[in-house]
């Protein structure tokens, strides 16, 4: 299974509105994925201080997650903390882009406020279910976010934030979330039966 980024393959120009996906002053950019996979690494350097794994951290990420996806009828997801070390030193880099390969969906989110987290990043996200047309179940752009998050087949998740410093992705100092699915979601043709209607 191939994961390709058919939206946003290249880096994310800031300054231009057709990426920003989201309200006032946070971003947010899905990623869609056709039916094959590969995966990549590569080696990351903090540029910021981040947030650290916790237990703490790790149930609220899953709480977040699961309180959403029992509104759509998804079975809960688990912490995979194997996948958290990669998925911080990611969004340690404070770039505000999809990373390349890797067998996961992901979700990227930034804020200004000092306080912006997982729960302002999950409440984003899922402040697209209403845009989500069940009688045409596909990928687009506007809820590609909310999908991943509900994805019936998704059954983990791990999430870091890092605090990313003004110039990175907006011009103040900003919280930058990202979250990583395992399996992935939003695989074209499998929408119907993986996006539940709301309970």
């Amino acid at each position: 299974m191939q994961l390709l980024s058919l939206l946003f393959v290249s880096a994310l120009a800031l300054s231009s509105s057709a990426f920003q996906h989201g309200i006032g002053k946070n971003r947010y950019q899905p990623v869609v994925k056709v039916s094959s996979s590969i995966g990549t690494t590569s080696a990351t350097t903090a540029v910021a201080p981040a947030a650290t794994q916790s237990d703490v951290f790790a149930d609220q990420v899953v709480a977040q997650h699961n309180a959403a996806r029992a509104k759509y009828g998804a079975n809960p997801v688990t912490w995979n903390a194997a996948l958290y070390s990669a998925t911080q030193a990611y969004a340690n880099q404070c770039q505000f882009q999809h990373s390349s390969g890797g067998n996961y969906g992901e979700n990227l989110a930034a804020g200004t406020s000092t306080t912006y987290g997982i729960v302002d990043a999950v409440s984003d996200w899922m402040s697209e279910a209403s845009a989500y047309d069940y009688n045409q179940p596909d990928f687009s752009s506007a809820t590609g976010h909310f999908t991943q998050v509900v994805w019936k087949s998704t059954t983990q998740v791990a999430c870091a934030v890092a605090n990313c410093p003004a110039g990175t992705i907006f011009s103040q100092a900003s919280q930058y979330v990202v979250c990583r699915y395992t399996p992935p979601g939003n695989y074209i043709g499998q929408f119907a039966a993986n996006v539940g209607m709301p309970v």
